[in-house]
């Protein structure tokens, strides 16, 4: 998360910056815009997306959507308060991000390259877009997402390695 904001359907939105290095190269950036209500829930409000060649260009915003923006309407990232069994959607444009989730764990523990984390929400999380891949996340309060396992459909995994702070 970072201290700027943008205003997306006149709510103030937290603007969050997600890279993604491999083998420390650029493979991927995003903006994300996200807000929490007065129950505590927390909203996604879009993302500007880009995939990185090996040259440095942009070679794809795909997956890019705000809220809106062609019918695209946000989501809820992580409820308040979290139930084994809570269905929702996460984010929402026709054929560009249609991102579901299932609560499947409440209080578990993992450890990534830049901490342990316990008491997390882990999510069973989905889209019809790529129909048979399936990955579970793990959410530590005050953090966010900070670990995501292909579970179906591929063998991705993914880490939080550190958290910048301005």
């Amino acid at each position: 998360m970072t201290r700027e904001t943008r205003s997306v359907l006149g709510v103030d939105c937290t603007v969050a910056r997600d890279t993604v290095l491999v083998d420390g190269h650029l493979e991927a950036a995003t903006i994300d815009w996200y807000a929490q209500d007065r129950t505590g829930n927390a909203w996604y409000f879009g993302e500007d997306s880009k995939e990185f060649g090996p040259s440095g260009d942009v070679i794809s915003t795909e997956g890019s959507w705000e809220a809106t923006a062609q019918g695209a309407q946000p989501g809820i990232v992580m409820e308040a308060h979290p139930g084994i069994g809570d269905t929702y959607r996460q984010e929402y444009l026709k054929d560009v991000a249609e991102d579901q989730a299932q609560v499947i764990g409440l209080v578990e523990s993992t450890t990534v390259p830049c901490g342990s984390y316990t008491g997390c929400v882990e999510t069973k999380e989905w889209t019809v877009l790529n129909e048979g891949v399936i990955e579970n996340k793990f959410y530590a309060r005050g953090i966010g997402m900070v670990q995501a396992i292909m579970v179906a459909g591929g063998t991705d995994h993914s880490e939080l390695a550190s958290v910048a702070t301005e």
